[in-house]
């Protein structure tokens, strides 16, 4: 194994997975800490899946050491914590704190924090981190229920978190590439940094960034970051890349969409489905929590509405009703019962024979794939930027389509369908 990943939440493990084989390594991704029956063994990329992005620091820390020793001594040259390409953390969150605990598991003098993903839209210069054309803290992830993002200066964002001096890598030494860029580390380390922003426009940027981190027992960022970090493997000639799938084989069985995201483009995707004639079903907190809507009654509402098409169970609100049901009982609480709540229902779905799902959320699909059973993923062909099919190689034989609440295009719960081939049940 050559790199190791850590990722805080599901979908971003499956962006990064993605990303990871679209670069010709043969990647696996588990979920949560491997058990000791899952071979790692043949893989050139491991990308362990956590649910550690709104959790306490302590227990994040504690879950990604456990995660990257793990992956350490099953033979990782490299590893890699992955978070959200919009650097989803408060400043009492995780992703300072657990790269500090990386820094010292690895002995790295010194790394750099690239959540860019130029490709999905987002951008980092003069250390401000850009949703397509508007400043962090102005895009719609100022409103998101459980980080808010008020501050698009990640240099700010990350020294609130973190014990390390944090420096920048501007865009003119990041354009004149990886030598230049390897140099600048080395200055900002000699002046008692251990933490670097890099200011990142297009993919070209990130592949030099790659390079200039040959050799860096740490790299943090997002999943862009990782298009790059390959190639040093190759040039070493340490593996020879893989051709990543184009089509995706699934099981026979019946299908579903479960979003518990309230970011604007999942809403924008749950309109587009309406739209186009797709059953849907509203899940409602308050309801929920009143007892008034249960997760049996949304389950069969799915499970007996047949022969109109695919399903699709959504809580979803725009950032009013949000905030009144957040108001009413609690922002953590609400989030919990929203995931607990799909959860559920995607385990009563997968009794009655669902084996097909796309879900919508990096906390949904966290709880969802858990509940599910499902402990490896398979990576199939790319949907939109970042979201991949996948098929489980390890507990139940279901195909998922994991979805970051931000990522995909409008149409993305209509045409991810028609990427998939169905197996004939004597195959």
């Amino acid at each position: 194994m050559f790199i190791g990943a850590v990722a805080d939440d599901v979908t971003g493990a499956t962006d990064l997975s993605l990303m990871l084989s679209r670069e010709g390594m043969r990647t696996i991704q588990i979920i949560g800490v491997p058990d000791t029956d899952i071979d790692l063994s043949g893989s050139d990329a491991v990308v362990i899946a956590l649910k550690s992005r709104t959790i306490l620091p302590l227990e994040a820390i504690e879950m990604s050491l456990v995660s990257a020793r793990t992956l350490m001594a099953a033979g990782a040259e490299q590893i890699l914590f992955k978070y959200c390409s919009t650097f989803d953390s408060t400043d009492d969150g995780n992703i300072g704190p657990v790269i500090d605990a990386l820094l010292d598991l690895t002995g790295t003098p010194v790394t750099i924090a690239c959540p860019s993903f130029p490709a999905a839209g987002r951008t980092v210069y003069k250390g401000h981190l850009f949703v397509g054309d508007r400043l962090l803290s102005e895009s719609p992830l100022k409103d998101h229920p459980l980080t808010p993002m008020h501050d698009s200066d990640l240099v700010r964002v990350l020294q609130r978190q973190t014990r390390h001096p944090v420096g920048l890598i501007q865009s003119e030494i990041i354009a004149s590439g990886s030598e230049a860029i390897r140099l600048a580390i080395g200055t900002h380390h000699a002046e008692g940094k251990r933490m670097l922003i890099v200011d990142t426009l297009k993919d070209d940027d990130l592949r030099a960034i790659g390079q200039a981190c040959d050799g860096m027992k740490l790299v943090t960022g997002g999943s862009g970051v990782a298009m790059g970090l390959p190639e040093n493997f190759k040039r070493a000639g340490k593996f020879t890349p893989q051709t990543p799938l184009t089509q995706m084989i699934a099981a026979p069985g019946r299908s579903a969409i479960l979003a518990g995201s309230c970011s604007a483009a999942t809403r924008g995707q749950v309109e587009a489905a309406r739209a186009a004639g797709l059953p849907t079903l509203q899940l409602d907190a308050l309801a929920f929590a009143e007892g008034g809507q249960t997760a049996e009654q949304i389950a069969d509402w799915a499970i007996n509405d047949t022969g109109h098409g695919i399903p699709l169970i959504y809580s979803s609100a725009d950032p009013e009703e949000l905030a009144q049901i957040q108001t009413l009982i609690g922002r953590h609480k609400s989030g919990t019962l929203v995931e607990g709540a799909l959860a559920d229902i995607a385990q009563r779905l997968q009794h009655a024979g669902f084996t097909r799902f796309v879900v919508a959320g990096g906390e949904t699909s966290g709880a969802v794939v858990a509940a599910l059973g499902v402990r490896a993923l398979l990576i199939g062909p790319e949907i939109d930027p970042g979201v991949p099919w996948t098929r489980s190689v390890a507990g139940p034989d279901l195909t998922l389509a994991l979805k970051s609440g931000n990522f995909g295009s409008d149409d993305f719960f209509i045409k991810a369908w028609t990427m998939l081939e169905t197996e004939t049940a004597d195959a």
